[in-house]
Order: C-alpha cells, then sequence, then structure tokens
C-alpha cells in the first residue's frame, strides 16, 4: 500500500488548484463496494477490507452479477460516487471526514479510501476498481487534500467551518425534497380518492326514482288509494287504465231505474200493496205464519192439531195484484 498524504514542497501535482477548487475532476471505476472498519487508518485495516470485498466480489460473478460501475467526481469539498448515466448521487463523502487513501501495489487497479458517515459515525472503507487509473485517483485525492489545508491555513479554519455549515444544509435540503415528494404523493393519491367518491355519490337533494315492485306475472299490484302512475312495468308496458267512478244514477231501457231492496222506503209501493204488508207484519208479531202460496195465514196452534197431517201451508185464492 501506499499512501498518498504526503506534502512534499517539491511535489508535483496532476491538476492545477482551480480544477479542484472551483470545479472537479471526474473518473470512471468500478465499485466494489464498502465495509466498516474498526480503525479510521492503517494499511492492515485496509488490506482486510479489500480482502473481505473482493470475495464478496467473487461470490456475485459467480451468481452471474456484474460489477456496478460508478463516477467519482473530486474536488476540495470531497469525492461523490454518483451513477453514470442518471447522475444520481449515491454516496457524498466529505473531505475533512476521509481520514486514510492508499492504492494496492501488489493489485494496480485497487484503490481505497476510509470515511466517517455522518449519521452512523462509524468508519467505512470504501473500495474501487480501475485498470489504468487508480495510482491516479488516490494523486489526485492527495491533490485535494493538500490544497483544502493550504485553504484552512489561509482562513485561520474558517473555512472548514463554513464547508461542514454548507454540507449540513445541504444535507437538510435533500431530506426536505425527498420529504416534499412524499407528501405530493400522498396528496395525489387523496385527490384521486376524493374524486371517485365524488362520481359514486349523488348530488345533495337528488332523488332517485324507485321503481314499483310486481308480482310473479312481472304486475303492479292493486292498491285502492294510488294514484295511477305513469312508470310502465319491468315488461315495458302500461298499466291498464282504471274506469273512473261517476255520481250519477243509471236507468234502463225504460227510463226507470234500477231496483234496490236497501233503499226501499214506505212510499215506494201502491196503497193496496202497502196495506196487505202492513197487515202482514201485524200478523207476523202475533206469532204468525204467512202462507206464500195463497197468502193465506193459518196459525201454529192449527197446525200443531192435527194429527198425522203436515205441517204445510193451505191454499187459498191468490191475490190479485
Amino acid at each position: 500500500m501506499n499512501r498518498a498524504f504526503s506534502r512534499k514542497k517539491d511535489k508535483t501535482w496532476m491538476h492545477t488548484p482551480e480544477a479542484l477548487s472551483k470545479h472537479y475532476i471526474p473518473y470512471n471505476a468500478k465499485f466494489l463496494g464498502s465495509t466498516e472498519v474498526e480503525q479510521p487508518k492503517g494499511t492492515e485495516v485496509v488490506r482486510d477490507a479489500v480482502r473481505k470485498l473482493k470475495f464478496a466480489r467473487h461470490i456475485k460473478k459467480s451468481e452471474g452479477q456484474k460489477i456496478p460501475k460508478v463516477e467519482l467526481q473530486i474536488s476540495i469539498y470531497g469525492v461523490k460516487i454518483l451513477e453514470p448515466k442518471t447522475k444520481e448521487v449515491q454516496h457524498n463523502c466529505q473531505l475533512h471526514r476521509i481520514s486514510f487513501c492508499a492504492d494496492d501495489k501488489t493489485d494496480k487497479r485497487i484503490f481505497t479510501f476510509i470515511c466517517k458517515d455522518s449519521e452512523s459515525n462509524k468508519h467505512l472503507c470504501y473500495v474501487f476498481d480501475s485498470e489504468k487509473c487508480a495510482e491516479e485517483i488516490t494523486l489526485t485525492i492527495g491533490q485535494a487534500f493538500d490544497l483544502a489545508y493550504r485553504k484552512f491555513l489561509e482562513s485561520g479554519g474558517k473555512d472548514v467551518e463554513t464547508r461542514k455549515q454548507i454540507a449540513g444544509l445541504q444535507k437538510r435540503i435533500q431530506d426536505l425534497e425527498t420529504e416534499n415528494t412524499e407528501l405530493k404523493n400522498k396528496v395525489q393519491d387523496l385527490e384521486n380518492q376524493l374524486r371517485i367518491t365524488q362520481i359514486s355519490t349523488p348530488p345533495a337533494g337528488s332523488v332517485t326514482a324507485k321503481s314499483p315492485s310486481t308480482d310473479i306475472f312481472d304486475m303492479i299490484p292493486f292498491s285502492p288509494v294510488s294514484h295511477q302512475s305513469s312508470i310502465p312495468t319491468h315488461n315495458g308496458m302500461q298499466p291498464p287504465p282504471v274506469p273512473s267512478r261517476s255520481n250519477e244514477i243509471k236507468r234502463d231501457l225504460f227510463g226507470a231505474e234500477p231496483f234496490d231492496p236497501f233503499n226501499c222506503g214506505a212510499g215506494d209501493f201502491p196503497p193496496d200493496i202497502q196495506s196487505k204488508l202492513d197487515e202482514m207484519q201485524k200478523h207476523s208479531e202475533a206469532n204468525l205464519m204467512p202462507d206464500f202460496t195463497g197468502c193465506k195465514l193459518v196459525s201454529k196452534e192449527r197446525q200443531k192439531g192435527k194429527e198425522g197431517s203436515r205441517n204445510f201451508l193451505q191454499p187459498a185464492h191468490i191475490l190479485a195484484l
């Protein structure tokens, strides 16, 4: 392993100070992953982490998985690890949190650095594979450290505190953007649910027409108090009209009113017939029975006195009506 933190006065760096202080230097590499380490620096610590991640890479390769490619952006503010196509930031390692950086002399493609995580405060070792630029990337990170240290001495330490505050604000902004996106999705879901509810619910004050119930023959049951409805039955036919009742008295072909035995009064018969009816009423009250065949009245005592004879009505002359 070769440490990249030496600051010799005659050291010649690969990039201009403006490129690292005002911009960043991009590199492409394969990301083997990161693992937790117990110490913030040390050659043996890095070697064990590299051995562990190489073994995990061989297992993934045997399963058909490929090593993901990433883009590194190196500046005096830190090392960003991005997805090459979408430019999505996967890890943002601030420079003041990086405690160790080295490349592997036994394997020219491997380089690593140790960074303290801002949330868990654990030390994580990041391991990369670059076929041609492993040593160059390590030197570029070393140059970024040298420039950051000079700016720290020039500003009396104020610049470092400012960068920490800026980094904290950037993380806060990222968290707020994530929260804002989640709230927008929730609002959209609530609007969709409200729209569905408004469609399925009828407006207030509206009356839904109810079809009348029918019997097994698809006919509307008769109700003497119900009015004629214009609603058709289920077979599409209108119910038959109900005839209207009139209070006028109907007459026969001769202009006479029909006989109603329940509405007969005392003055509805001729005098001779009325007198016979009155006489029959008196005999009935005197325990007499009428003889309808001859209109002759026979007492019950006389009928009972005749032995062997049947109780019947004696013939008599027929009344001439």
